[in-house]
């Protein structure tokens, strides 16, 4: 049963967070948006909503290890999965913007968040304001460079032209299934986990980094993989960051603000942490060594190889 529940609960997250992106673009819209500013802003809110709801739901539970844990898991299954096997099929190109920018503002984040957790093993309020305060800043950089620079085919080829001309009563139907969706589709993931953890009498904090963090990250894989497979361009390094960027300003810094979120397995600052900080400081290396600018085959399964020790030792830990 419990597995059927965190099924299910997956399977409404991506449903919900389906219907919130188009619902969110359709009203951006409405709202006279330019497409450049609903690819950076709106569609990364969006796409964070399924980690979003499910930090909240654990942490109002009671459960803050599976709300710190969703994120540092998502963050390192980001790279480690989703990077790492699109970089197998097909070799992902690097721009400047991702080491002058995005990966300074990544790496600068997940320090702050290993400080504010190691300050008072709790992430309060004031420290979740602050979070939110650093996402508009990257933000507001963000939107200004881009302004300042072509736009890159990236930001807005996802963007379906079609949902500028989408009725209201659309858009309230979609954020009212989306909405009900993420609630139940969170509540029934997170007590699915709690109840798995039980039964193989594993820590919250081992599920929440490997089986939620996964299962969060299913939909960007997949969409990666199949554009991959069709020789699409698979990944834009840059969005992939950005979204390493939105789940710890913004998934963290909402919910603290709604309840602060406790740190309670010492795990979590001695290993996970630096785990995620690991994935992301090697990126640079792999930039650039041998060959610049390229993460290709080789690359990508010496990370995937590298994520697959990861979770085997927080199962044996």
């Amino acid at each position: 049963m419990s597995l059927l529940y965190v099924f299910l609960g997956l399977v409404l997250l991506v449903v919900g967070g389906e219907f919130l992106v188009r619902a969110a673009v359709g009203l951006s819209f409405k709202l006279k948006l330019s497409k450049m500013v609903i690819g950076l802003t709106v569609v990364s809110f969006a796409t964070s909503a399924p980690e979003l709801l499910v930090s909240i739901q654990a942490a109002m539970e009671g459960f803050s290890d599976i709300s710190i844990g969703n994120v540092i898991g998502s963050n390192i299954a980001n790279i480690g999965l989703v990077l790492g096997i699109t970089a197998i099929i097909a070799p992902l190109t690097i721009d400047k913007d991702f080491y002058k920018f995005n990966w300074p503002v990544m790496m600068i984040l997940s320090v702050t968040l290993y400080f504010i957790l190691a300050s008072g093993n709790v992430i309060t309020a004031i420290e979740g304001v602050v979070l939110l305060l650093m996402l508009a800043v990257y933000l507001f950089i963000l939107i200004r460079r881009a302004r300042k620079q072509p736009i890159s085919a990236d930001t807005v080829e996802e963007i379906d032209e079609g949902l500028s001309t989408v009725s209201n009563v659309k858009i309230i139907i979609w954020l009212l299934i989306g909405g009900t969706a993420l609630y139940f589709g969170s509540e029934w993931l997170v007590r699915g986990a709690v109840d798995i953890a039980n039964y193989f009498e594993v820590s919250e904090r081992v599920i929440a980094i490997t089986m939620i963090a996964v299962g969060t990250s299913v939909p960007e894989l997949a969409a990666s993989v199949i554009a991959a497979l069709k020789k699409e361009k698979a990944l834009s390094l840059g969005n992939l960051i950005g979204s390493n960027i939105f789940n710890i300003a913004s998934v963290l810094g909402v919910t603290a603000l709604i309840q602060p979120i406790a740190l309670k397995s010492p795990e979590v600052l001695t290993s996970d942490i630096w785990w995620m900080m690991g994935f992301a400081a090697v990126l640079i290396p792999l930039a650039f060594l041998p060959r610049k600018f390229e993460i290709g085959r080789i690359k990508g399964l010496t990370i995937v190889v590298a994520y697959c020790v990861f979770v085997s030792l927080a199962f044996i830990g």
